[in-house]
C-alpha cells in the first residue's frame, strides 16, 4: 500500500490528537494543521479507502490497526529526529517542526544510520 507523504502527516496528526482525546474530528485536524476542510475532507476519504482510518457513528476519526501502526513508526522516527536536533541546539519548537519535515523524505537507510549513530552503534 503506497502512502504518500500528505498521507503519512494526517496519520501521524490523527495518531497525536487521538492521544490528547478519543474524539478527533475533521475541524480537529484542520485545527492543528492549519488545513481548509476540503482538504482534510479529501484526506480522510483517500486515508479510508488505504484501510488506515475508519469513522464511527458519532463521526469521530479512528486509526484502524493498521493505521495505529504507521502512526507509531512515524512518530518514533520523528521523535528520534526532534531529540536529536535538539541535542544539536535546535530550540525544541523548531526541531519538531523540521522533524516532521525531515521523516517524510529521507531514506529508511540514512534514517537507520542516523539512528545507529544516535544510538551508539557507529559502524
Amino acid at each position: 500500500m503506497a502512502i504518500l507523504e500528505s498521507g503519512e502527516m494526517y496519520v501521524e496528526t490523527i495518531y497525536i490528537l487521538s492521544l490528547e482525546s478519543d474524539k478527533v474530528r475533521a475541524k480537529d485536524i484542520c485545527d492543528f494543521l492549519g488545513f481548509t476542510r476540503p482538504s482534510v475532507s479529501r484526506a480522510i476519504f483517500s486515508l479510508k479507502e488505504k484501510g488506515l482510518v475508519r469513522k464511527d457513528t458519532n463521526g469521530n476519526i479512528k486509526l484502524t490497526e493498521g493505521g495505529i501502526i504507521l502512526a507509531k513508526h512515524i512518530h518514533g522516527r520523528v521523535g528520534l529526529l526532534k531529540d536529536l536536533l535538539t541535542e544539536l541546539g535546535v530550540d525544541e519548537e523548531l526541531a519538531a517542526q523540521d522533524a516532521s519535515r525531515i521523516v517524510r523524505f529521507i531514506s529508511d537507510e540514512t534514517f537507520d544510520k542516523i539512528k545507529d549513530h544516535v544510538n551508539g552503534n557507529k559502524r
